[in-house]
């Protein structure tokens, strides 16, 4: 009988694991480290501890976030008499939400007097039309509304920007795109601020009016809540420089004029101002209570384009702005988190070569002992990826503490499409490292607010005929080999990380191909149906 047992537990894959596990060198006599291993392990020690070395920074965020946490923007009086105001509202082909934003901003809550609406143009399509009908019917109210429409796109956002202010009378500027929806009050809430004669903006939060239109969106929302409600109140609250979002927040004339005004050599022009006006001795102002709902994007190569581009423009702002950050005379803690802050995105080409270099490293650090895994690997493994679902759970849980509990659910798929663009946003970062320039493209806004309202009859779409899907699929068909590897051998401490990547490579590549494939299949469908019936 105790014979029989001894058998059993032999046999027991679990007990055969942990015993394998527990061992001090279970590869002691057989193996030792060549020159091939060495080759392929020092730079996957080096990409996973400088993952580590930015995922620990978004600890240092959340302890910022709570030490500060004192510090908030007094309420400052209202002014004796209310100063000029220009919004500026940026269009290009943007015909579905153009009539709902200037329909929107004429409803501002200011004196008629001291405002001032400029419609900056750069429309080829319908839009030129629909926003010229919104202006005039404004205008014969009495509105002080002018249409601005170039026939050219010099200088994309920042160039229609720079021609506006030229004819602006504003002492302030107003910025929103056009899925942007400001409340009526949000001017009355964000100028007696600049009672301050050195601040220079006056930022504040996005919200989200389609939310929970999808899984893709819920998304999106997490991760922005993370960078507007930890990030940007961490920054302002401890004295670092931070950054102007390109909408949803006014700024004082003089300042954008002082700092050399807008410039259009990067893709993220307003991060690229912020960070001359903060070096110009500027102040800047960050107010999350201040909410502005925006439009997500539906589509995931939208997303994608979207991601691309923020992280493209950072990398090329990194390039412009950080040597005239060591050179200027401020503290070293605001040129350390400029560091992090502005070179972050290198972390996608990073993420890419780690994915490459995972199966190889695994089995080389199987043969090399499990305690130098548990004690070296896993902790680097952890920092790089444990401080995101950390982050991003804590921003919800401050944002929404009844229901924060909830984004556990969308945690694992978080973290996968964070994988899954890596490569996109990865070749972007390589661009702009580079210098490889590209155009401005803009992200499409289809005014979709609820699940229901179906986005394939929209006519705008992002680019999804790329190889780049096809590239995240055969990564996704790596992952799916290494995952089978790691578990028929054992190796089961490794999987729930492999998973993360093979769902995330899968999840984006295919929806990135299917999308815009049922999308066609639907609109055929939905034009078959509703076309009269003696045509058919």
């Amino acid at each position: 009988m105790t014979e029989m047992l001894t058998a059993l537990l032999a046999a027991n894959p679990v007990e055969r694991y942990l015993r394998f596990l527990l061992a001090d060198d279970p590869f002691r006599g057989l193996y030792n480290l060549n020159a091939f291993d060495l080759f392929l392990l020092i730079p996957y020690f080096a990409i996973l501890g400088t993952l580590a070395f930015y995922g620990l920074h978004r600890y240092r965020m959340i302890y910022l976030y709570k030490k500060y946490a004192h510090r908030q923007p007094p309420v400052p009086a209202e002014p004796a008499e209310w100063p000029m105001v220009t919004v500026q509202l940026p269009l290009y082909n943007e015909k579905y939400v153009v009539e709902r934003l200037i329909d929107t901003v004429a409803a501002l809550d200011y004196p008629r007097d001291r405002l001032e609406i400029q419609v900056l143009d750069d429309s080829t399509d319908d839009t030129v039309g629909v926003a010229q009908a919104c202006v005039a019917r404004f205008a014969a109210l009495g509105l002080d509304i002018h249409y601005i429409h170039r026939a050219h796109r010099t200088g994309y956002k920042a160039g229609a920007l720079a021609e506006g202010l030229k004819a602006a009378r504003g002492e302030f500027i107003a910025l929103f795109d056009a899925d942007f929806l400001p409340p009526a009050d949000f001017l009355q809430r964000t100028v007696p601020y600049f009672s301050d004669p050195r601040l220079a903006v006056v930022q504040t939060r996005w919200t989200y009016t389609n939310r929970h239109y999808s899984l893709l969106t819920e998304v999106q929302a997490i991760l922005l809540d993370g960078h507007f409600v930890l990030e940007h109140s961490a920054r302002w609250r401890a004295g670092l420089y931070f950054n102007f979002n390109g909408t949803a927040g006014v700024w004082r004339r003089a300042a954008i004029e002082d700092a050399g005004g807008w410039e259009h050599d990067t893709l993220t022009e307003d991060t690229d101002l912020s960070y001359r006006a903060q070096l110009r001795g500027w102040k800047f102002l960050y107010l999350p209570g201040v909410e502005c709902p925006s439009e997500l994007p539906v589509d995931i190569n939208a997303f994608k384009t979207q991601q691309a581009r923020w992280a493209k423009g950072l990398m090329q702002t990194a390039k412009k702005i950080l040597p005239r950050v060591w050179r200027a005379p401020v503290p070293w803690r605001i040129k350390l988190e400029a560091f992090y802050h502005l070179t972050g995105c290198i972390c996608y080409p990073l993420m890419v070569a780690l994915s490459v270099l995972l199966l190889p490293a695994m089995i080389v650090r199987l043969y090399g002992g499990w305690w130098q895994v548990l004690w070296i690997d896993l902790p680097l493994f952890l920092a790089a990826t444990c401080s995101v679902s950390s982050f991003y759970v804590f921003a919800q849980k401050e944002l929404h503490p009844r229901r924060w509990r909830r984004t556990f659910f969308f945690l694992p798929v978080l973290m996968a499409v964070g994988i899954g663009v890596a490569l996109r946003n990865a070749r972007a970062v390589l661009e702009a490292i580079l210098g490889i320039q590209s155009p401005f493209v803009r992200t499409p806004k289809y005014r979709i607010e609820a699940a229901p309202e179906p986005s394939y009859t929209k006519v705008y779409r992002a680019a999804g005929r790329h190889w780049l899907p096809w590239l995240e699929l055969a990564l996704g068909g790596y992952f799916v080999w290494a995952t089978l590897y790691a578990f028929l051998n054992e190796n089961y401490a490794t999987v729930p990380f492999l998973f993360l990547f093979l769902y995330g490579y899968l999840y984006t590549g295919l929806l990135s191909l299917a999308q815009p494939f049922w999308e066609r299949l639907a609109g055929f469908a939905h034009l078959h149906l509703h076309l009269p019936h003696r045509l058919r």
